[in-house]
């Protein structure tokens, strides 16, 4: 009779490892609700299903990577209006300016993004 309690007290304990695994899975996806908002679906058999929102970083990478991709069309269109000598004068002058001057400056280089979008601008500006 021991024998048969101890292998029902066994097979009750493991029967409960599924459940509280299952129990903490909900946990989490309803804090996770809580949190971050729920989007609610309908199912195809009427069933109304709320899922956690998803993640979205909040720093606009799209906007960054748009004021990148503008700056370096900006510094190539000033290459390509105003020539390599005179284009280098200026940022040499900034570069000696006030510590904001040389920040614009060091910015400002030419590099090789920049003469390459200049060669594109410079059809623009010849004609």
């Amino acid at each position: 009779m021991i024998s048969y309690l101890i292998v029902v007290e066994d097979v009750m304990a493991q029967a409960h490892v599924p459940f509280d695994k299952r129990l903490k899975r909900i946990v989490r996806r309803h804090d996770r609700m809580q949190s971050s908002g729920a989007v609610k679906t309908v199912t195809s058999d009427g069933l109304i299903v709320a899922r956690p929102r998803v993640y979205r970083p909040k720093f606009p990478l799209r906007g960054l990577l748009a004021i990148v991709v503008l700056g370096f069309l900006f510094k190539g269109a000033v290459y390509a209006s105003l020539g390599t000598e005179a284009y280098v004068e200026r940022v040499i002058a900034l570069q000696q300016g006030s510590v904001m001057e040389q920040a614009g400056g060091w910015i400002m280089q030419a590099d090789p993004a920049t003469k390459f979008i200049a060669e594109g601008f410079g059809a623009v500006f010849t004609e």
